[in-house]
């Protein structure tokens, strides 16, 4: 196929192009002015086209001639700062943008996938969620502008599907992280949880607070915290690495079973502090304290990621032993993938 990625300039732009390329497609990458990370692609037999999504002309001479269209382009946090015009401008407006430069290809179009984000579900609530999320059922309540927009998005592609049977996947990813990112997840570190609690006034958030000052004074910022929740129940979190993200993309492409629908994208299951926490800090040789963060929303949910296996094939694979392992394998200089070296 001769397919187009907008957002190429980013890490899941740039990783896609080169699967897809080492598959045998041909590749077109959509450039921002505002994103012009390039140099990625010296050694990779890619076209670039310079434009914006919120630009028609700009779009339509994008889609030009292609099979296939990843649409990964989009404002988010990260990426920013951006007003709130700017995110509909760029994730609503874009979108619409490409949907209809698509529709113009007629059957031309063998797919559209659009790029989504787990923000869309409402994952912090007091209590924490007790069954896994599944992206047919969960209620849709995103929180925030960004989130706002990619739920816009998404309505959009499903117009496209019932009213011009256009063959979109929508791909909703975890959190994602890549390289040594995992080794420094802030919400691992005493730090970010002293700066979570520094403005809580209530008796039992300002109890945990004293705790983490005892414990910064003691054994220093830069420690490990196993976070449970006031009750003591361990944290649980369902993120995704880079890997898996570009292996999903791979997955739904060219299959009929894929059209019109929606796939969560995370890692091959979620991790808990209580595993993930002894584990890093032995590998960090850093020091680790338990602290159960009354008075805060918990952490704890997880995605069912089997409608993915069950309708594709696609089985991610890294886990969160995997991810500390290849990420202190690059702290360390090694650039070759390496074997986990935890058992489940």
């Amino acid at each position: 196929m001769h397919i187009l990625i907008t957002g190429i300039s980013g890490r899941i732009g740039a990783n896609l192009a080169k699967s897809l390329l080492d598959a045998g497609h041909t590749v077109r990458g959509l450039i921002w002015e505002r994103d012009r990370r390039i140099e990625k692609f010296a050694n990779m037999d890619v076209e670039l086209v310079e434009g914006t999504i919120t630009s028609e002309d700009d779009v339509a001479m994008a889609v030009e001639g292609v099979d296939a269209i990843y649409h990964l382009g989009a404002a988010f946090q990260g990426g920013g700062p951006f007003t709130n015009s700017e995110y509909f401008e760029i994730n609503v407006r874009g979108t619409f943008n490409m949907l209809e430069a698509a529709q113009a290809l007629g059957s031309k179009l063998q797919q559209f996938v659009f790029a989504s984000s787990d923000a869309l579900y409402s994952k912090y609530t007091p209590t924490g969620i007790a069954e896994p999320i599944r992206e047919d059922e969960f209620p849709l309540e995103p929180g925030g502008t960004y989130a706002l927009t990619k739920l816009l998005g998404e309505d959009l592609c499903r117009g496209y599907i019932r009213n011009v049977g256009m063959p979109v996947t929508i791909c909703r990813f975890a959190l994602t992280v890549a390289g040594e990112e995992i080794l420094d997840f802030r919400q691992f570190y005493l730090s970010h949880w002293r700066n979570a609690y520094a403005n809580l006034t209530s008796p039992e958030a300002q109890a945990v607070a004293a705790q983490l000052e005892e414990a910064a004074t003691r054994l220093g910022e830069n420690t490990l915290v196993l976070a449970r929740d006031g009750n003591g129940r361990t944290y649980k979190k369902h993120i995704a690495d880079v890997h898996d993200i570009i292996d999903g993309l791979v997955a739904v492409l060219g299959k009929d079973k894929a059209l019109g629908e929606t796939f969560q994208l995370a890692a091959p299951k979620a991790f808990t502090w209580e595993e993930a926490m002894p584990y890093l800090a032995e590998k960090l040789g850093l020091p680790m304290v338990e602290v159960n963060l009354a008075g805060h929303a918990p952490t704890f949910y997880e995605f069912d990621v089997s409608k993915g296996r069950d309708l594709l094939g696609y089985v991610p694979r890294y886990d969160i032993f995997r991810m500390i392992d290849e990420g202190m394998a690059l702290r360390a200089g090694d650039s070759v993938a390496v074997v986990p070296t935890h058992v489940a």
